[in-house]
């Protein structure tokens, strides 16, 4: 039981000077320093790291300094508290979150306080050159039982589009796809075959693709959206 949490964490408080009392107005529990700065400290109590121990722990962050949240360690430490998500998670939100074990040993996992997510600007610049590159917007948000349609994806279907048609050059494909002497080279779908030095055609693989493709090609404004 939750309960069974309280007096580790209890006594864990006291030792950092604050006065404890547990189940005031529905928080577990409420920790009131003892100097003039009152600062005022609100616990959450769960067997185990959940959403609702963290909806729980949001709503007391309008009437306290500080939100801790604590939960029973998990015996092999492979619970939800290991996770760097939720490491991550608390820190963003400021809350500390302790973890208990049998013992009564208290642990703290993550200090409380205002946290800032270190900016990647690695992986937002990705981001930023895959919306500007995709061209439309061929997936709908959420999709998740299909590949999905990058703008990689489009180049190479564009292509196979052309090359349904017969086969052709790097060069003369250009136009429609900047990157068709990589894309063909690479083959990475396997759906071209190397006919000749630097020409190729569309095999059977690729056929099939777009047909299975064939509403999510992208053509300019004005060109007929029937398959080839």
């Amino acid at each position: 039981m939750e309960a069974d949490l309280y007096p580790p964490v209890k006594r864990y408080l006291e030792g950092l000077g604050f006065e404890v009392k547990g189940e005031i107005r529905s928080c577990d529990i409420v920790a009131i320093s003892q100097d003039v700065t009152e600062l005022v400290v609100i616990g959450e109590l769960k067997r185990s790291f959940t959403l609702e121990l963290v909806l729980q722990a949001v709503e007391r962050t309008a009437v306290c300094d500080e939100v801790w949240l604590a939960v029973e360690a998990s015996k092999k430490g492979r619970g939800r508290e290991s996770d760097a998500r939720v490491k991550k998670l608390c820190r963003f939100l400021g809350f500390g979150l302790l973890t208990v074990a049998a013992t009564g040993r208290v642990d703290v996992i993550v200090e409380p306080g205002p946290w800032k997510p270190r900016s990647n600007r690695k992986r937002r610049s990705r981001i930023v050159e895959e919306f500007r590159r995709r061209r439309g917007d061929p997936m709908a948000g959420g999709s998740t039982r299909m590949p999905q349609m990058t703008a990689y994806r489009q180049q190479a279907l564009v292509i196979a589009e052309a090359l349904s048609e017969g086969p052709s050059r790097p060069r003369d494909l250009r136009p429609i796809a900047p990157d068709a002497a990589r894309i063909l080279l690479s083959n990475v779908y396997g759906w071209f075959d190397r006919i000749d030095r630097g020409l190729y055609g569309l095999n059977a693989v690729g056929h099939a693709a777009l047909a299975t493709w064939s509403d999510k090609i992208p053509r300019e404004k004005g060109k007929s959206s029937e398959a080839a």
